[in-house]
């Protein structure tokens, strides 16, 4: 797979295949990109599982956090990253050992040898990518760039 560019068939496949994800590093805190991402995509209908090593056993937007992919005791289609590429190794191995299908790693994270063995272990892999605005992109939703959710907006506070 060329991850420098991906066939917009490719990112369509994996999103709507996906039922499940672990998003590690996921963050309890709600100006987090990871927070965003996670109920944006609990809101689609996916199930996003936390993982936070540090937030393990607390909930984030209704979910349990587990410290890592191991410990989560159901199936997991996808494997979404908010870590640095440096981190990103030994997730892959795991990512393979809990029967992952799809690693994906967020904006600005890559790491070509880690998804080589992921690939040949029979995972897709997308890097550098984000699966809400990959999701917003495919669907011609706005309303991922912050449009209407009432979180970014033009409008001037009145003045008293």
């Amino acid at each position: 797979m060329n991850h420098e560019t991906y066939p917009d068939s490719y990112i369509r496949d994996i999103l709507r295949d996906v039922k499940t994800i672990a998003m590690v590093g996921a963050s309890a805190n709600w100006n987090r990109p990871s927070f965003f991402a996670m109920k944006y995509l609990q809101a689609k209908g996916y199930r996003v599982i936390p993982v936070n090593p540090r937030e393990a056993g607390n909930e984030i937007l209704g979910e349990t956090v587990y410290a890592g992919l191991k410990e989560i005791p159901h199936p997991v289609d996808m494997v979404d990253c908010f870590r640095n590429s440096d981190a990103i190794p030994p997730i892959a191995d795991e990512a393979v050992e809990i029967g992952a299908k799809v690693l994906w790693l967020q904006l600005g994270v890559r790491h070509d040898e880690a998804a080589a063995r992921a690939e040949d272990a029979g995972i897709r892999v997308v890097m550098d990518r984000c699966p809400k605005i990959e999701y917003g992109r495919m669907s011609g939703e706005i309303g991922w760039m912050g449009v209407n959710t009432r979180v970014i907006s033009s409008k001037r506070k009145k003045r008293v």
